[in-house]
């Protein structure tokens, strides 16, 4: 039997009180003090202990609403869940996005979930474990924060844009997204490096930024806040028509996406290791 997925306020429901459940952990675990428990990718890709606590906090609060579901998180990938069914409803998250920031107590790290039904991303949420900001969408629901309805930047000029980007951990990489970087920033008001894409994806959304790019970004780092921007009205897409994904992601103003397009197409931003 093939179940038909709730509706998605049904879901950002159950997303909100998971997240935030999830957040109030990350934010004792960061007050009771926290440290590096593994490394990823390379020695400065760490894993803290609530990195891995969150996301068990989350898939098991995840069985217990929703058995039938699967998930996918940073730390446990698709864990011991089945497959997703046509309709069947599959969660992403992210623990907690920007763990360096998080080891180092600085205020830019947050919880992302979202609910995605038949490939697509239908509810998200994103909260700071910090400062308690939560942001939220739904597809045809629009992007929220607190209550407010948010609407991305009007700006048309890419000279005046303030752009938000990241860096992966890998040197290699690394070195060529600073080469982009120093080629880019000429041509913006400025750049903004905050260490947490679903963040960056939130600020872009409610025009604390104009903009943001980064190569590299995993289904986690995006999901939630990829919907949150989209729902503000801002284009979510890769390099050449391409969707979102590892390779790049674009999220600008439709006025500010073509010209930023192409500025990190010409300076090969999808490119290196």
């Amino acid at each position: 039997m093939i179940r038909s997925a709730p509706p998605t306020q049904e879901l950002l429901e159950i997303a909100i009180d998971v997240a935030r459940d999830a957040a109030a952990t990350a934010h004792r675990m960061r007050a009771e003090g926290v440290s590096v428990a593994a490394t990823k990718s390379t020695v400065t890709d760490v894993v803290t202990a609530a990195d891995r606590a969150v996301e068990r906090q989350v898939l098991d609060a995840l069985r217990k609403l929703r058995p039938d579901d699967a998930v996918l998180g940073e730390e446990y990938g698709a864990g011991d869940t089945g497959p997703v069914e046509p309709a069947g409803v599959r969660w992403i998250v992210d623990p907690i996005d920007g763990t360096v920031n998080y080891l180092y107590g600085l205020p830019y790290c947050a919880v992302s979930l979202a609910a995605e039904v038949a490939g697509e991303v239908v509810a998200g949420v994103v909260r700071n474990v910090a400062t308690g900001e939560e942001w939220t969408a739904t597809t045809g629901g629009g992007a929220w924060r607190d209550g407010e309805r948010l609407r991305c930047s009007t700006e048309t000029d890419l000279g005046q844009a303030l752009v938000a980007t990241g860096f992966g951990y890998d040197p290699g990489r690394r070195a060529h997204q600073a080469r982009v970087v120093a080629e880019l920033i000429p041509h913006v008001r400025d750049i903004r490096r905050m260490g947490a894409a679903a963040l960056d994806l939130c600020l872009a959304a409610e025009g604390r930024v104009d903009a943001y790019y980064e190569k590299g970004l995993a289904a986690w780092d995006q999901a939630a806040g990829g919907l949150v921007a989209t729902e503000a009205g801002l284009r979510v897409a890769g390099l050449d028509g391409r969707p979102a994904g590892p390779d790049l992601v674009i999220a600008a103003p439709p006025a500010l996406f073509a010209p930023l397009h192409t500025r990190l197409a010409a300076l090969d931003a999808s490119g290196g290791p």
